[in-house]
């Protein structure tokens, strides 16, 4: 059974970067900040704080990645409350949450969310003419594995 799910034309983008890619998001974020505000915006912690000074407008911050943001924003993208997520990560060093960072992918994924992890995707989805019309996104049917014996 197919299950979709509407995107509205505002979209709901998380922002989410780690500390040697703060700067590279909060560079894309003002380059871009026009059509951003066309969208609703949530980050995690300390990268929401910038994002707000920087763009000079309201963010929704939820914890730090580390304690417990990453794991808030999965929970808002399986909820269908977040449309797009946004994640620069630094490919070339170890988080100390690489667990969190794996669990808010594998979510995004299955959970068909827009994801972006660097700036050259971020351009290509922020540019899309689908960002600013509703847009019919395909849900995995899960039911099988739901109902799987144990």
């Amino acid at each position: 059974m197919l299950r979709v799910r509407k995107l509205n034309a505002r979209k709901r983008i998380a922002l989410v970067a780690h500390d040697n890619k703060k700067k590279d998001l909060i560079e894309w974020a003002e380059f871009n900040k026009t059509v951003l505000a066309r969208h609703e915006l949530l980050a995690t912690g300390t990268t929401g704080k910038l994002l707000e000074n920087s763009l000079d407008r309201p963010v929704k911050s939820l914890l730090s990645g580390p304690l417990g943001g990453d794991q808030q924003i999965g929970a808002l993208i399986a909820s269908g409350d977040i449309d797009v997520l946004i994640f620069f990560w630094d490919p070339m060093e170890a988080q100390p949450h690489d667990s969190d960072v794996k669990a808010l992918l594998r979510v995004a994924i299955a959970w068909n969310c827009i994801v972006a992890n660097d700036r050259a995707t971020a351009d290509f989805i922020l540019t899309s003419p689908l960002m600013s019309e509703e847009y019919m996104a395909n849900i995995p049917d899960y039911t099988t594995y739901l109902n799987r014996k144990i």
